[in-house]
């Protein structure tokens, strides 16, 4: 730290003791004191000779004294108070004084009060404080930052004198000059341990530092309160020579160091308006470009805005960039507990706000643009960000379909929303929509359908299909589009399979009729909502095996000319429709019909899988 010493004679300022009520400073001198400064609650004995040889307002002060007070005087509205007078007073006396970072905005301020100019004499106070903040101060990156700190609590005197001006002026040179450049000690803790575990590829092997990082002035700052860190930033951006990710960078540390509890969620215990005014802040001084700061740091400042009731603009302007990264986002980013008095445990409508964000912003923007997705999922090409959020969100309702108070509305409605976007597996939403039947056995067959027909029953993995079918809380349209589909992907096409099927059982698949054809059976279409028996899925057992005997031997058979092939895969429709046959006859013998609910949901099953699987009793759960 730079510091200033004044004068050459030893302090001789005391303090008298005898005194209760007011505190009496006097110097300790063989001439008697001819002068009286009440300054705040202090009274200091001084001889006018040398202070009013340098203080044109004491000047000013004595001469306005009247013979009743005598030569007592009142200064009460002196920046810094009689700490700073008393220096001031020192000066003018020769007494050494030492001036630095902590107290020479005070000193200056004094003088500036005291009219210490150079006109009253050459080398005053004001001249000699001037000349050690631009040729020390100014240029020292830390005692510039501690100056600034301390031009808090005399802020209007530091703008008048341009020390505050000239602060943030310096420290944003700084920490917008080049790299290479920077030769003064600055704080960095967050990569300590790598450097000095020697995995940092900034140190060498004489422990010396290479390079400097481009936001070595990160840490520093977050000393500065949030009104001067502000402008400080506002300085930083206007000179145009430092990064927006590294000025996300400075954000992001400053709100982890500033608001309490930020990174595992906002402290309880608070001052509402300080921290509502700090979140409101850094989101303002977001820089413009995407990308700068992380999606998981704008979800957090996002739940700090909810939980400080920030305005709607703060909010809006969050959820607008969460949204155009949401594919960076992890599940537990989203779990956003919902506002007090709400009966579900997370905030799903926020959640459900930006997907539908996400969906503007996607249709709005070209479909290349996905940079910063192409290292992470590049066989997805130009829809990985859509993949990306679809998984996500699979993720995101197996984890809320836990909460027993999540209304089947707001499951579904959040699961519709992506139901437009292409991803080559279904098991994570099978897993969610398996997770809510089994929170919530009570709801109905319309509810139980409607949340099925989120799911494609053709893009479940073998270990899906095989878990569906044993699962007891799926219906039987489900289980049943399952087999079929599982056995068409180890046969043949879906084409040639389903185009000798009967109309009744087409009817069941995706895009089937439900015409005519569904008149040619007994069977309504409440039988296959219902939840199957266990002896429903051993029929469906024992014809897929009979059934995989004939794909195996079609199989050995792949010379067999157009009309065999034609004629396998008749047979095949007939197996089919025998499975059907016996699930309806099954039904109407025991006359169960399930209360449970289902859906028109498609999938597909692995049928060796299926074949060693054991009986629906012993199912097995993914949640």
């Amino acid at each position: 730290m730079k510091f200033m010493k004044l004068g050459s004679k030893p302090d001789s300022f005391q303090t008298d003791g005898g005194y209760i009520s007011v505190y009496v400073r006097f110097v300790a001198s063989e001439l008697a004191t001819d002068m009286v400064v009440n300054v705040g609650d202090v009274k200091f004995y001084l001889h006018k000779f040398p202070l009013l040889s340098k203080s044109a307002r004491l000047q000013k002060l004595v001469a306005a004294t009247n013979d009743a007070n005598g030569d007592e005087i009142h200064i009460q509205d002196i920046p810094g108070g009689p700490a700073a007078f008393e220096v001031c007073a020192k000066f003018c006396y020769g007494m050494t004084v030492t001036l630095n970072a902590y107290n020479v905005v005070t000193a200056r301020c004094a003088a500036e009060y005291l009219e210490m100019y150079e006109t009253i004499e050459k080398g005053n106070l004001i001249y000699k404080i001037d000349v050690f903040l631009n040729s020390s101060i100014f240029r020292s990156w830390k005692d510039s930052i501690i100056v600034l700190q301390t031009t808090k609590s005399l802020l209007r005197w530091s703008e008048e004198l341009k020390v505050v001006s000239h602060c943030l002026d310096s420290i944003a040179s700084k920490a917008s000059i080049d790299t290479s450049k920077v030769e003064w000690s600055y704080t960095y803790n967050r990569k300590k341990i790598a450097s000095e575990n020697g995995n940092s590829p900034q140190w060498n092997d004489a422990r010396k530092p290479q390079m400097v990082p481009k936001d070595w002035w990160v840490e520093d700052l977050c000393e500065l309160p949030i009104d001067l860190y502000k402008r400080v930033i506002v300085t930083i951006k206007t000179k145009g020579r430092v990064s927006g990710d590294v000025i996300g960078e400075a954000l992001n540390a400053y709100t982890l160091r500033r608001l309490p509890g930020f990174s595992k969620g906002v402290n309880q215990n608070i001052d509402f308006v300080k921290y509502r005014s700090l979140v409101e802040t850094i989101v303002w001084l977001l820089p413009t470009e995407k990308g700068v700061v992380s999606c998981s740091f704008l979800l957090r400042l996002l739940r700090a805005a909810i939980f400080l009731d920030c305005g709607e603009t703060e909010r809006n302007e969050l959820m607008r960039r969460i949204a155009q990264q949401l594919p960076e986002a992890t599940m537990n980013d989203l779990l956003i507990r919902a506002p007090p008095g709400e009966a579900t445990v997370y905030d799903v409508d926020m959640v459900q706000n930006l997907v539908e964000e996400f969906v503007t912003h996607s249709s709005q923007t070209e479909p290349v643009d996905n940079e910063f997705l192409g290292s992470r999922s590049p066989k997805f090409g130009p829809d990985a960000s859509k993949v990306l959020v679809a998984k996500l969100i699979d993720c995101y309702l197996a984890e809320i379909a836990r909460d027993p108070n999540l209304h089947l509305s707001k499951f579904v409605n959040l699961g519709e929303t992506i139901a437009s976007f292409s991803r080559p597996s279904h098991d994570g939403l099978y897993r969610a929509i398996d997770m809510y039947l089994k929170e919530h056995p009570g709801i109905s067959k319309s509810e139980r359908k409607r949340i099925c027909k989120l799911m494609d029953c053709r893009k479940l993995s073998a270990e899906a299909c095989m878990h569906a079918v044993q699962n007891e809380r799926l219906p039987l349209r489900v289980v049943v589009q399952v087999l079929f589909f599982e056995q068409v992907r180890a046969t043949a096409s879906a084409e040639n399979s389903t185009s000798d099927l009967p109309g009744s059982i087409r009817a069941l698949l995706p895009g089937g009729s439900h015409g005519s054809s569904r008149s040619t059976t007994t069977n309504t279409e409440e039988d296959w909502d219902s939840v199957p028996t266990a002896d429903d899925i051993k029929a469906l057992k024992g014809e897929l095996a009979t059934l995989r005997l004939g794909s195996n031997d079609s199989g050995n058979e792949a010379a067999k000319s157009d009309v065999e092939k034609v004629a396998a895969s008749r047979m095949k429709g007939l197996v089919m429709s025998k499975i059907f046959s016996k699930l309806w006859s099954s039904k109407e013998r025991h006359g169960e019909i399930s209360s449970s609910d289902t859906s028109d949901s498609h999938g597909s099953v692995n049928a060796e899988e299926t074949k060693s699987t054991p009986s629906r009793s012993r199912r097995h759960s993914l949640s």
